[in-house]
């Protein structure tokens, strides 16, 4: 059977700090420059979730998208869409919200939610020219 990507791309809007809370607010400026503003800043992000498997020979799908557009729907836009990701999303409680750690914790939410037999890759634009993909590696 030929193995096939089927990608389903996703928005969300959410504000963040990068910073340590460990240094101070000078420190922090000058470490990761405007994106440690202390009263946060915001991206309009966009998601692209591939999944990679055999096509199956019954429905032709390698995965059904409307079964992963509800996932991307209820496992991370309604968590991180209009979020504050330090305050509001625990796993941002103590972990930096870079677009890097973002994407794996998206990757985590949807990896448990997907048949463990296709490949799952994450690709998560936070501007148009800077983003991160991530495969579980």
């Amino acid at each position: 059977m030929p193995r096939v990507t089927v990608h389903r791309k996703a928005h969300f809007n959410a504000a963040h700090r990068i910073f340590n809370k460990e240094w101070s607010d000078q420190k922090n400026l000058e470490f990761f420059g405007k994106c440690s503003n202390p009263n946060y800043h915001g991206h309009n992000y966009d998601l692209i979730v591939s999944v990679t498997g055999e096509v199956d020979p019954v429905s032709g799908f390698v995965m059904d998208l409307s079964i992963l557009r509800r996932l991307i729907k209820s496992e991370i836009e309604e968590a991180f869409d209009h979020k504050n990701l330090n305050v509001e999303v625990s796993e941002f409680k103590k972990m930096n919200p870079t677009a890097e750690n973002i994407a794996v914790v998206i990757y985590d939410k949807l990896r448990v939610k997907i048949d463990e037999k296709l490949d799952l890759s994450i690709k998560l634009y936070e501007t148009p020219r800077n983003f991160v993909t991530y495969s579980g590696e």
